[in-house]
């Protein structure tokens, strides 16, 4: 049932609400009809309505997208699409990697924040840049260090591990570097601009590719011949001995920032609920994210993230693995449903009601990302619980029997 809840020592009053599964002996008339592991050849038919295809299909992406070619019937008018996968995104190879990203040219809806996912093989660099746009990260896979320096002349360096995190203000200079481990590292990384652009980075090679060589003795107080070795044009991501194993080794000066720019998220244990568990940060527990928090979700089998919505900021989702079934309610008898894998990024605007159901025969993991400094939900089980029982009543109809059960969350949540 809904809970406040405590995350770290930080006090963090937040609802997060993961359902079991479904009850038995329900009938739902608008199941997911298959999914992308179906052994099956998809056809736009659900019940009485609709007709097989008599033309060319593309099997694959449909089997992906149940609710797109038979939507159930509870979908209704015009809602935009909110889904993307980044198996679609070009990518960017490069000596030592690739990046492949997400914004609002592959997304119209999703204005407020975009992504790239990015991979590093062991020793590559993602070389010294800064972004217009504050970074926010989350490690798929592998081992990452990470070396910042903020205006004030302040130095940080940290190694993030799988399911940690780390934080970039807007123009923090910054590097990323894969270390010895088996594989290198992929990570997701997320931008507090729906517009941005990875091509649009301002990288150090690139900067000194375009000033002249005279300027850049004069700069650094260097002859001539110091400079006939800077690229003429920009590195990227390029390959490269691993960092030393002690970070403290890799130190210039010792870190001297009022707070960590990583966090250690996968340290932190999951809140524990009836369908799966929760992780949340925000700038309660990791103090220099200021623009960016996030909730780390998993869903058991047959669960459900509840019905809610978030009051004034959007949701950009990035599915880390499982299968998973979401209905946006945009308001205006307008609602559609969308299904997602694992490499799939979700967007949910402000206040659009929503759900996630796991309908995989796995565990489902997602992110949960807002342009926010704060997490904040909504949930429809709470609000009906706290709202004087006979107005429910009036509203829908319910049994005594489902008021009694309303009432019992109420007395968990207060």
């Amino acid at each position: 049932m809904p809970l406040r809840w405590y995350i770290s020592s930080a006090t963090i009053l937040a609802i997060v609400y993961l359902a079991a599964a479904a009850p038995t002996g329900t009938s739902d008339p608008n199941p997911q009809l298959w999914n992308s592991n179906s052994k099956i050849t998809p056809e736009p038919i659900r019940s009485s309505l609709g007709a097989p295809i008599l033309g060319p299909k593309n099997k694959q992406l449909e089997l992906q997208n149940a609710d797109t070619l038979a939507p159930p019937t509870t979908d209704s008018g015009q809602v935009p699409n909110m889904k993307w996968s980044y198996s679609l995104s070009h990518n960017r190879l490069a000596n030592g990697g690739w990046a492949r990203q997400e914004n609002v040219d592959s997304l119209p809806v999703a204005t407020a924040l975009a992504g790239v996912n990015m991979r590093l093989e062991p020793g590559a660099i993602r070389e010294l840049h800064w972004h217009n746009t504050a970074e926010w990260a989350y490690v798929l896979k592998g081992n990452v260090r990470i070396t910042t320096v903020t205006p004030e002349g302040e130095v940080y360096i940290g190694d993030v591990t799988e399911g940690d995190i780390w934080y970039i203000p807007a123009g923090n200079p910054h590097s990323l570097q894969a270390k010895n481990t088996t594989g290198g590292a992929e990570f997701l990384l997320v931008f507090d601009s729906g517009s941005f652009s990875e091509d649009d980075t301002f990288l150090l090679t690139d900067w000194l590719a375009h000033v002249p060589k005279g300027v850049l003795a004069q700069n650094f107080g260097q002859p001539l011949a110091a400079f006939d070795h800077v690229p003429e044009k920009q590195l990227y991501i390029f390959p490269s001995s691993p960092p030393p194993e002690d970070v403290e080794s890799d130190m210039v000066v010792p870190n001297n920032t009022p707070y960590p720019y990583t966090f250690a998220l996968s340290k932190v244990p999951g809140v524990k609920k009836p369908g799966g568990s929760v992780k949340v940060v925000d700038s309660r527990t990791f103090q220099v994210a200021q623009t960016i928090s996030a909730v780390e979700v998993t869903v058991e089998i047959g669960g459900m993230r509840e019905l809610h919505w978030h009051p004034t900021q959007p949701e950009w989702t990035f599915y880390v693995s499982g299968q998973a079934r979401v209905t946006v309610f945009a308001a205006s008898s307008r609602a559609r449903t969308f299904d997602f894998v694992a490499g799939d990024v979700g967007y949910v605007p402000p206040s659009f009601g929503h759900y996630v159901t796991n309908t995989g025969n796995t565990t489902l993991k997602f992110l949960e990302i807002f342009k926010s400094s704060v997490f904040q939900d909504i949930s429809l089980t709470q609000w009906l619980a706290l709202t004087p029982p006979e107005l429910v009543k009036a509203h829908l109809g319910f049994s005594d029997e489902t008021i009694a059960s309303l009432s019992r969350v109420k007395k968990e949540v207060v």
